[in-house]
């Protein structure tokens, strides 16, 4: 329902949006389904690789920000050495993070440390496409230090969105703000498909996100 009421309140209604939006949870639900197909064998491979590089856990979970303010957890495969942010507290994603580990730079460039996640988009909790949920410490402080941030908590977060496929992790708040409201303004099945379809050609290739 929120959605619905912001995406009419935004772009004013639509019934061909509206109706998609209907239909966006069964297509979240079959393509998650397919998706893990390959995608559990790639979670296995990388998850042993993960374990061989550095000690720790395979998975890590964390708590982030969902729609309308609600918390939820999502589950990554581990891209840092563990308890990387121990001693330095909550720090946003860099360049060239230095806590990053060997297979984690790899995974996190195809963006195959999210994998796990289309759990949670059979779960609910998440869409395969949406503004990504960010964590309860960054979405207070953006949301007082940057004009119009809230906007994104009124719509679905997503596994994977146009602010990733279009920027970047070194994109700043406000600029992945901006992508995110492009693609609230814009929600269709086409941009929908044209994201997953960039997501997918990053994962395979490497390529494809500046």
């Amino acid at each position: 329902m929120e959605e619905y009421e912001y995406i009419q309140k935004l772009s004013g209604y639509n019934a061909k949006i509206s109706g998609y939006l209907g239909l966006k949870r069964f297509f979240d639900v079959v393509v998650s389904l397919i998706l893990l197909i390959p995608g559990s064998i790639l979670i296995l491979i990388f998850g042993i690789l993960i374990k061989l590089e550095t000690p720790g856990k395979m998975f890590y979970s964390q708590e982030r920000v969902g729609i309308m303010g609600k918390p939820i957890y999502i589950t990554k495969l581990r891209s840092m050495f563990q308890d990387a942010e121990k001693k330095s507290g909550a720090m946003w994603a860099v360049k060239n993070d230095a806590r990053v580990t060997k297979v984690g730079s790899f995974i996190r460039k195809t963006r195959i440390d999210e994998l796990p996640q289309l759990f949670s988009v059979l779960k609910g909790d998440l869409s395969l496409i949406g503004p990504r949920p960010e964590r309860p410490v960054f979405t207070e402080e953006f949301s007082k230090n940057i004009p119009n941030f809230e906007q994104r908590l009124f719509i679905t977060p997503g596994l994977s969105g146009w602010a990733q496929v279009n920027g970047g992790y070194d994109a700043t708040p406000a600029e992945k703000l901006v992508d995110d409201l492009y693609y609230i303004e814009h929600v269709s099945a086409w941009m929908d498909f044209r994201i997953l379809w960039m997501t997918i050609k990053v994962v395979l290739t490497g390529h494809g996100a500046r």
